[in-house]
C-alpha cells in the first residue's frame, strides 16, 4: 500500500507540473470557456481557461504507464477509457470556447459514443471474467452476457452524472476524487492492489488540478476532464464487483443528474396539465439551486463534499458486507 500512496503522490506532482504552464498558456490562447444558462454571478467566469481535464488524464497515463502497467495488463481497460474519453471530451471544448459558432458535440453523439465504448468495455470485462455484481449481505451473482449491456449503461450514466456536477469551482474533482478514494479502499479489501494503485493515481492528479481550480478558478475541468473522470470511475467499479454501489459512493453525482430529470419532467407535466410549465428547482443542476438561495459558492462545494465524503463511507462499509 505504501507503493500505491507513493504513486497517488507522484501523480499529484505531476499534474501540478503540467499546470504550471498550461493554464497561462491556455489563457495567453484565449481558450476560454463561454458561460450559458447559469446564474448572474457566473458571468465573471467568462474567459476562465477550460481543459483542465488535460493535466488530470495526462497525468494518470505518464505515470500508470511506468509505474502500474507492466506486469497488470488489465489497467490498459481503464487507462484506454481515460484517454479515449479525455480526447472526446478535448474535441467538445474545442468546439464550445468562448467567441466560437461551434456548439460541441451533441448529447445524442455523446451518447451513442459512451454506449457503444461502454460495449466494447462490457465485452473486454466479459472477457477478463468479470461479469457478476456484489450484493451486501447477499453475496456474489453471476450476470452472464445480460452484463455487458449493463456495463455500458453504468458507463453512460456515471459519464453523464459528473458532466452535470462540473459547475462550480472545485466541486466535481473533489466529489470525483473522493470516489475514488473510496474505491481505493475497495479494491485494496479485495486486494486488487494494482486497481488501488491506479484509483489512488487518478485522485492524487486531480488533487494536483484541483490546486489550480479552486476557487477562484484559475481552469476549468471542461468535458475533457468530466468525461475523462466519469467513464473511468464507472470501470473501475466494474473491476471490483461493487458497481452496485455506485450511487451510493456517487450520491452527488445521482443527486446532481436527477435535479435535472426531475426539473424537466416536472415542468413539461405541469404545462401540458396547466399550460403553464413550473419548476421544482430554483435552477438546475442542484449546486445552482442552492446558490440562488443564497448559499456563496465555496459554501456549496464544501457541503457538497461532505455529503460526497459520508457517502463514500457508506459505501465502504457496505462493501465489507459482501
Amino acid at each position: 500500500m505504501v507503493y500505491s500512496l507513493a504513486v497517488g503522490v507522484l501523480a499529484f506532482l505531476v499534474a501540478l507540473a503540467i499546470g504550471r504552464p498550461l493554464v497561462p498558456y491556455l489563457r495567453r490562447r484565449r481558450v476560454g470557456k463561454a458561460i450559458g444558462d447559469q446564474p448572474a454571478s457566473h458571468a465573471v467566469k467568462a474567459g476562465t481557461p477550460t481543459m483542465g481535464g488535460l493535466m488530470i488524464f495526462g497525468a494518470v497515463i505518464l505515470v500508470t504507464i511506468p509505474a502500474n502497467l507492466v506486469g497488470h495488463w488489465s489497467i490498459l481497460l481503464p487507462l484506454g477509457m481515460i484517454g479515449v474519453t479525455g480526447l472526446m471530451g478535448f474535441w467538445d471544448d474545442l468546439q464550445t470556447l468562448q467567441g466560437r459558432k461551434g456548439k460541441g458535440l451533441s448529447w445524442r453523439f455523446k451518447l451513442t459514443a459512451l454506449s457503444l465504448l461502454g460495449l466494447l468495455a462490457g465485452a473486454a470485462l466479459y472477457a477478463m471474467d468479470i461479469h457478476s455484481a456484489n450484493v451486501p449481505w447477499l453475496g456474489r451473482y453471476d450476470l452472464s452476457y445480460a452484463y455487458i449491456p449493463l456495463a455500458a449503461a453504468i458507463i453512460v450514466a456515471t459519464t453523464t452524472g459528473v458532466a452535470i456536477t462540473d459547475g462550480l469551482d472545485g466541486l466535481a474533482g473533489g466529489t470525483v476524487a473522493i470516489a475514488f478514494i473510496a474505491y481505493t479502499v475497495i479494491a485494496r479489501i479485495q486486494e486488487q492492489i494494482y486497481l488501488a494503485t491506479f484509483s489512488l493515481t487518478v485522485a492524487g492528479a486531480i488533487l494536483g488540478f484541483l490546486w489550480y481550480n479552486a476557487h477562484p478558478a484559475r481552469i476549468i475541468m471542461g468535458d475533457t476532464g468530466a468525461m475523462a473522470l466519469g467513464s473511468t470511475l464507472a470501470v473501475v467499479s466494474l473491476m471490483t464487483g461493487h458497481w452496485l454501489l455506485l450511487p451510493v459512493v456517487g450520491l452527488v453525482f445521482v443527486a446532481e443528474a436527477a435535479s435535472d430529470v426531475i426539473q424537466v419532467g416536472y415542468f413539461k407535466w405541469t404545462r401540458r396539465r396547466t399550460g403553464e410549465g413550473k419548476r421544482v428547482f430554483r435552477m438546475t443542476p442542484l449546486h445552482h439551486h442552492f446558490e440562488l438561495l443564497g448559499w456563496p459558492e465555496p459554501q456549496v462545494v464544501i457541503r457538497f463534499w461532505i455529503v460526497a465524503i459520508v457517502a463514500g463511507l457508506v459505501g465502504v462499509a457496505l462493501a465489507l458486507q459482501v
